[in-house]
């Protein structure tokens, strides 16, 4: 039986944050019945923990509120147009920064978020530290190497983009450890348990 997200229980780090709270609502409307390939948790789980760790880096409400929805356009039927009347120009423009459509590459997507500016590397930072970390989980759950090798490139490739683009930033440093860890420290390297 899968368990449903509660959208009546709260986030603690969106209490004194009304857009992103805002955010959070149509977020977990947009994404009901999406589950993580690596973990089967509600995809809103991703979404969240990246705006979790903008807030605790004390970025503002309208930076945590864009992280919330910023796969809403890539995988879901909102529109652009919704999302600037719903939360305004800031944030939807943000979102439209860090996505990508069906035809844009990463490699697109990372350009477009290096050329941007602002606040989009910071967002685009934080996903890429949430990903690494589900990449952790899929490989503990016997994920082909050579997909896991590939994702592992292009997080290397975001962390090089990421440095040269905001140096200095906790969440570079911290997606920076979040690959080192996951190259020294493997999941499942000697299959012990520690419990």
């Amino acid at each position: 039986m899968t368990r449903q997200s509660d959208p009546t229980i709260p986030l603690s780090f969106t209490r004194d944050l009304p857009l992103a709270q805002a955010a959070l609502d149509f977020a977990r409307e947009s994404h009901a019945g999406q589950v993580r390939g690596s973990d089967r948790a509600p995809f809103i789980l991703h979404p969240v923990e990246t705006a979790s760790l903008l807030e605790r880096s004390h970025y503002p409400d309208h930076v945590v509120a864009a992280a919330i929805l910023h796969d809403v356009l890539e995988d879901t039927d909102t529109e652009p147009e919704e999302l600037e009347a719903r939360f305004g120009g800031e944030v939807s423009e943000l979102v439209a920064t860090v996505s990508a459509d069906e035809e844009q590459r990463r490699e697109d997507v990372r350009r477009r978020v290096s050329r941007a500016g602002g606040y989009a590397p910071a967002v685009y930072a934080a996903d890429k530290v949430s990903k690494v970390r589900e990449l952790r989980a899929m490989l503990a759950g016997g994920m082909d190497p050579a997909g896991a090798e590939s994702k592992r490139r292009h997080y290397r490739r975001c962390l090089a983009m990421l440095e040269k683009t905001i140096p200095g930033s906790r969440l570079v440093e911290l997606l920076r450890f979040e690959l080192e860890a996951l190259d020294a420290l493997p999941p499942g390297i000697d299959g012990a348990s520690t419990g």
